[in-house]
């Protein structure tokens, strides 16, 4: 990972947007951020943490002060930083939550703080397009995970090492150390681990006890199962023998009684239901002979009603055939009646259309289809000169609109130069009147900010009274709700308590029930159980868990509501000091009279807007007004001109009507009345052409007909429509025929067959044969429960024992198992026979920690001449601490180990910066080889002597091999005088600090 820019704007010292590019330094390859003491330097590796991870360890536990105490309420609080890995180069900018001016109604709102994280697109044309890959915290600090594939801690360790790791480290005691390598190496799924050992030997202690609670139980039911079904010999005891053996072994002989008793049920089953079987066959020969017999009645009555209904079907038979041969001459007998219908329809439509013709009173020379014809296109012809009247006549009503419009547009013309002489009489005085009260409404609009601000201070106290109110009974609901979660909490403890009592006060009932008399006690060791203690109050461990969850739940809850309470009283104390000892009826009358105030001065100066504008209209309308007169004479002649060629254009249309209408009421009425003579003239053409038509094709239609009965067996067109059938009857008739040839024959196939069968002609009695199947049935389902029982009772008894034997012969294997468990999970857990105590996870810590320490040393026997080396030791340690986390000190000088708190300020510091480079490695490998091109080192180099300062800056002259960038934070003198390359960090007069870059 590489950092390329930071910019930073209120954050910390900062206010302003200061920008730091480290790009700058890649060739220097070491830089100093120097500055004075308080200045902020360590705020700059602040801004690259909490851009990246959304916080700053050295703010937790406390006041989060990320915003910059010298920002305005408007000021902008964020911080902007781009880095690179193999993966891409991507920008994060994320801002803090802080509190500003609110839009709407004054005070202060909370800005929500923000993130958004953009990878770099590359482009062919540019340096590439920023592309947002996230927005939500959530979303930003997923994807961060995949591209940096560091956590915070592991980030802290061997990015940004900030003051006091290193000694930190170093100096920590085994369990501080302990939690710090966890949260960097992640290993508290070795813990989990163990968890699961103490669970699986908590599950085997159970199961255990289990299995001989269970051969118990299966033993005293096959025990009943024998003594309800009558299986103990004269020798055996329905009662528990001296051993389980025993009981095994008398429960077999049992068995042995249950299956021979199966054998000799099954053989009785089997003699019943052979006699089943041969009285079933006779009751179905039976059945099957009365079946026969009424089949036999059935077609012998069936073929006597066909053969009876035989003159019918020869009658059928007739019908149908004549029905074909009528069948041909359908389409001819058709054509001829729709030809004379057709003819006698035209005649009825000729006198129709004559009688109209009379009655229109027109006589004609020659009444035929051209005389009618001739007639009617030339009264077609005249009636068409008088459409352009007609128009004339529908628009008769329009016009007289014009002419109305035309007089009452003189009349307004007229009236306006009246108005206008009458305005200019009056808008002098309107002028003086409108001046006056915009002098009033000027002097109220004055006043609308200091109003506006009175009616806010006001609105704030009153919501302050409102909300001391709303969190004084919220304090006084949640000091209940804690009295009653301390009283759960309480309830919880006790009942832990006396579950934990119960549960050792009942070991000894537990372990009684797995007493076999015969076997050894798995306490004391003896084979005689005179007095095993009573079962009769058991407590699990898993009732243990369980209370302890409720337990942890009304604590979890208790402490909640605490805060709460605290919350609702820091709530309660600042709404009271923003209401100003205001009650809230004093506070809302306040309001209420400096809202009406504001609400008049705002009228106010709604209305001066208004009342300006109408000041100008009335000086303006009187500079206009003369040209608006000699504007209004204009229109006056316009419109009487219109007037006059709108009355010329009524005359002409009332003359041309008058001439077009005739003798008619209306011209349309005229042209009406001659539309209806020509229709009728050619309604009569029409009927007397079709009369002529539709007999010549009946003389045709006619004589084909005739032509077709003569060469037929139908004397007329009557005889052979009696004769014709539809498609549908026809078809109906021919399967009524074929459905009594066909039935006539089958009912004779029947009845030959059963005829053959010589069956009695009086009715079979079935009574006797039923009766003596039913009475085989009876008794073969009696054997078969028998059967059944016996069988279903020996293998509920073969179970019961195999069950029972197996699960007692298992529970030795299984007990031998139970003491393996035990003992690994005791091991893993750092009980028993760990000498150290060291746990799983520890002892997996320790493996890193060694390997820390060979990291360690490879510089640090440079840093110190050869003189120091550090050790891991595995000493036990004290307190019930976890062991192998120790570091020692070996001095070559001395030829002996000594604590790491013994060394001198700057041997700490040697040895600190070699231990977390060290760490730096393991952690960078473990994370998958990540390569770290940027590194900070935080530290105070002021306690070194100038020999240790040489040697510190000689290592870190060698981190910066291989293309690395390292940033160190210092004020030393002689560090500004060796490192060119300069980031300043200086604190201006005013109070915010600023970077400056130098060399």
């Amino acid at each position: 990972m590489r950092l390329h820019r930071l910019e930073i704007e209120g954050f910390g010292p900062f206010r302003s947007r200061q920008s730091v590019d480290f790009d700058a330094f890649a060739d220097d390859g070491i830089f100093l951020i120097a500055g004075r003491t308080g200045a902020g330097k360590s705020s700059i590796l602040d801004a690259v943490c909490f851009a990246l991870y959304g916080s700053v360890p050295r703010y937790e536990g406390g006041e989060k002060r990320l915003r910059s105490d010298h920002c305005e309420p408007d000021d902008l609080s964020e911080v902007v930083v781009e880095f690179s890995t193999t993966s891409g180069r991507y920008r994060v900018t994320r801002s803090p939550e802080y509190m500003r001016p609110a839009k709407r109604g004054g005070g202060l709102t909370k800005q929500a703080s923000g993130v958004q994280l953009e990878v770099l697109e590359p482009s062919d044309f540019d340096q590439g397009t920023w592309v947002t890959l996230a927005a939500k915290e959530k979303r930003v600090a997923d994807e961060l995970d995949e591209i940096l594939q560091l956590s915070r801690e592991q980030f802290l360790q061997v990015i940004l090492l900030a003051q006091n790791r290193f000694a930190r480290f170093l100096l920590a005691d085994s369990k501080e150390r302990q939690g710090l390598l966890r949260r960097l190496f992640g290993t508290e799924r070795f813990e989990d681990v163990q968890a699961r050992f103490d669970d699986r030997r908590r599950a085997s202690e159970n199961a255990l006890a289990g299995v001989f609670a269970t051969v118990g139980a299966r033993l005293g039911e096959a025990e009943r199962v024998a003594t309800a079904a009558e299986l103990w010999g004269e020798s055996d005891s329905a009662t528990d023998p001296a051993s389980t053996e025993e009981r095994i072994t008398a429960l077999r002989a049992a068995l042995t009684r249950a299956e021979y008793r199966v054998e000799r049920r099954g053989a009785e089953r089997d003699d019943a239901e052979k006699s089943l079987s041969i009285a079933d066959a006779a009751l179905t020969a039976a059945r099957d002979d009365a079946k026969a017999q009424q089949e036999r009645d059935r077609a012998r009555a069936a073929l006597t009603s066909l053969e009876s209904a035989q003159p019918e079907i020869d009658a059928a038979r007739l019908a149908l055939q004549r029905a074909r041969a009528a069948e041909t001459l359908r389409a001819t007998i058709a054509a001829t009646t729709r030809a004379e219908t057709a003819r006698d329809a035209a005649a009825v439509a000729e006198t129709l259309a004559r009688g109209e013709w009379d009655a229109a009173g027109i006589e004609l020379e020659a009444l035929s289809i051209e005389s009618l014809e001739t007639w009617a296109a030339d009264r077609t012809r005249e009636s068409g000169s008088w459409e352009h009247a007609a128009k004339l006549e529908q628009g008769a009503a329009a016009l007289a609109g014009e002419l109305a419009d035309a007089q009452g547009q003189v009349a307004a013309a007229s009236a306006l130069v009246d108005s206008g002489e009458t305005e200019h009489a009056e808008l002098p005085a309107r002028l003086n009147e409108l001046t006056e009260q915009r002098d009033v409404a000027r002097r109220g609009a004055d006043r609308v900010d200091d109003l506006a601000r009175a009616r806010a201070s006001a609105a704030t106290r009153r919501d302050a009274a409102m909300a001391f109110a709303t969190a004084s009974e919220v304090l006084e609901k949640n000091e209940r709700a804690l009295a009653e979660a301390s009283m759960a909490l309480a309830d919880a403890q006790t009942a832990l308590a006396q579950l934990r009592r119960r549960r050792l006060d009942g070991f000894a009932g537990e372990l009684a029930t797995a007493l076999v008399s015969g076997e050894p006690c798995a306490v004391c060791g003896s084979t005689e159980h005179p007095a095993p203690a009573e079962h009769s109050d058991p407590v699990s461990a898993e009732d243990i868990d369980a209370a302890e969850v409720v337990r942890d739940v009304a604590q979890a809850a208790e402490r909640e509501i605490q805060d709460q309470v605290s919350s609702a009283k820091a709530e309660v104390a600042a709404a009271k000091a923003l209401a100003e000892g205001r009650a809230l009826a004093e506070a809302e009358a306040e309001v209420a009279a400096a809202t009406r105030s504001h609400a008049d001065a705002v009228a106010a100066a709604d209305r001066l807007a208004a009342l300006q504008t109408q000041v100008a209209q009335a000086t303006d309308a009187i500079a206009m007004l003369d040209q608006k007169r000699t504007e209004s004479a204009a229109a006056l002649a316009a419109a009487r001109e219109a007037l006059a060629l709108v009355t010329q254009r009524q005359q002409q249309a009332t003359e041309q009507v008058a001439q077009a209408r005739g003798e008619f009421e209306t011209v349309a009425e005229r042209i009406a009345e001659v539309a209806g003579q020509v229709s009728s003239a050619r309604a009569l053409a029409a009927a007397i052409a079709e009369v002529t038509r539709s007999e010549k094709i009946f003389i045709e239609a006619k004589g084909e007909q005739d032509a077709a009965l003569a060469a037929s067996d139908f004397d007329d067109a009557s005889a052979a429509g009696e004769a014709m059938r539809s498609t549908a009857e026809q078809e109906a008739i021919d399967a009524r025929i074929n459905a009594h040839s066909v039935q006539r024959e089958k009912e004779r196939a029947t009845l030959l067959d059963l005829e053959l069968r010589t069956l009695p002609e009086d009715p079979i009695d079935l009574a006797p044969t039923e009766q003596a199947a039913a009475e085989a049935r009876t008794a073969w389902k009696a054997a078969v429960d028998a059967a059944g029982r016996a069988a279903t009772t020996a293998e509920q008894l073969a179970s019961l024992i195999e069950s029972a034997a197996s699960e007692y012969a298992r529970s030795a294997a299984q007990q031998a198992e139970h003491e393996v468990l035990r003992g690994l999970a005791d091991t893993v857990a750092g009980r028993a026979g760990n000498t150290h105590k060291m746990t799983l996870e520890t002892f997996v810590l320790a493996a890193e920690l060694e390997e820390i320490v060979e990291a360690a040393n490879r510089r640090l026997g440079d840093m110190s001449t050869g003189r120091y080396q550090l050790q891991h030791s595995d000493a036990l340690a004290s307190r019930g601490a976890a062991s192998g986390l120790g570091i020692v000190v070996f001095d070559a000088f001395t030829g002996q180990t000594r604590p790491a708190q013994s060394l001198s300020g700057g041997e700490t510091f040697l040895s600190s910066l070699a231990l977390a480079l060290g760490l730096a490695e393991v952690v960078t490998a473990r994370a998958g080889g990540i390569q770290l091109d940027t590194l900070f080192i935080d530290e105070g180099f002021g306690s070194l002597d100038a020999d240790t300062l040489e040697v510190a800056m000689r290592t870190l002259d060698e981190l910066r091999s291989g293309g690395r960038t390292v940033g160190v934070i210092s004020h030393v003198e002689s560090m500004q005088e060796q490192i060119p390359a300069q980031l300043v960090v200086e604190q201006t007069a005013a109070g915010p600090s600023r970077i400056a870059t130098g060399h």
